[in-house]
């Protein structure tokens, strides 16, 4: 597939307890490289797509941990920019039954939260690319990764690239500085070709309660979303009920100004790891939108690398392109 899908945003270090093990009592913690677009990122190089990622990672071995993790998963490195400063960490504090996880995050002051924008080419990044993602993650990182976010949709959009957008709403990152979440956010949105973002995430941009419920909730939402923002062709989510810590119920839905699909839910039992299976979803549904699949196979397809995600320990999706039969009544057996 000829040009890169460019993803653009922090990679962090994840520090996790094992699990049935509290943060503030343990003594050993399980270290992986994550990080929501290089998440993405890994996923569509699984694929076969060139994916490239633009970031900045300190000069030092944990900074060559996260580039070497890229290079191992098949990610262009050409976007990855070196310079002093941290890495940025988040910690993971494992669940287990009825105690869901817990993240604490330790980033601020990162190599990459203190870039600026001409810390990056962005013009010579984006040229000839087929889609740049991104996330509000970057923008809730304070002025600064406002900016960043600001200045790469520019580019895209001067380039003639296509937008992808994940509010991927994180609280406690907006809250600790003088921030303006709802407008920040909207503004970010407007600009998107297409939008990861379900009933919650419209009901926070748009300030405003859907009062149906279930599929017909997500359908108004959508709906809402693609009268919003003009730009706007596809916009994708999922559903989620957790019935214990290791057992939830998941259902994909993605809709354009034509036709829309939502999948059945399916039960995602014996659960290893949730984190990373909205990226990977994220991958699926943008994996069918450059094959230019329709809504129901990009769903479809979202949703299986979404669930498959859950059986994996990390933040990256490594499995490459699944067999559809696999969560549609496949065999458990070994593959020989």
């Amino acid at each position: 597939m000829s040009g890169p899908v460019v993803c653009f945003g922090e990679m962090l270090l994840r520090l996790a307890t094992a699990p049935g093990h509290l943060l503030a009592e343990a003594r050993d913690l399980a270290l992986v490289v994550g990080g929501a677009e290089a998440n993405v990122a890994v996923a569509l190089a699984g694929m076969g797509h060139h994916a490239r990622m633009v970031t900045v990672l300190p000069e030092n071995p944990l900074g060559d941990r996260a580039r070497s993790a890229l290079a191992a998963h098949g990610v262009d490195c050409a976007g990855v920019v070196r310079a002093p400063g941290r890495m940025g960490l988040y910690f993971l504090e494992s669940g287990a039954g009825l105690r869901p996880s817990a993240i604490t995050y330790d980033r601020a002051g990162s190599a990459f939260a203190a870039a600026g924008v001409d810390a990056f080419d962005f013009p010579a990044l984006l040229t000839g690319a087929r889609l740049l993602h991104l996330s509000g993650i970057t923008a809730a990182l304070g002025p600064g990764g406002l900016a960043l976010s600001r200045a790469a949709i520019a580019a895209a959009r001067a380039a003639g690239v296509p937008v992808s957008f994940d509010p991927n709403y994180r609280e406690s990152l907006w809250r600790a500085w003088d921030s303006r979440p709802r407008e920040s956010l909207l503004e970010l949105a407007g600009e998107a070709d297409v939008l990861f973002a379900g009933h919650r995430d419209m009901a926070l941009l748009l300030a405003r309660t859907f009062t149906t419920d279930g599929p017909e909730r997500r359908q108004e939402a959508a709906e809402a979303a693609l009268a919003a923002f003009p730009r706007l062709q596809v916009i994708a989510s999922t559903a989620r009920h957790p019935v214990s810590h290791d057992h939830h119920r998941l259902s994909a839905r993605v809709t354009t100004r034509s036709s829309a699909h939502e999948t059945q839910e399916i039960d995602v039992t014996g659960i290893v790891d949730r984190i990373g299976t909205g990226d990977a979803f994220a991958a699926g549904v943008l994996d069918g939108r450059l094959a230019g699949a329709p809504p129901r196979d990009m769903a479809e397809l979202g949703l299986t690398l979404a669930a498959l995600k859950h059986t994996v320990h990390g933040d990256f999706y490594p499995l490459g392109r699944p067999d559809a039969s696999i969560i549609a009544g496949g065999s458990f057996d070994v593959r020989r």
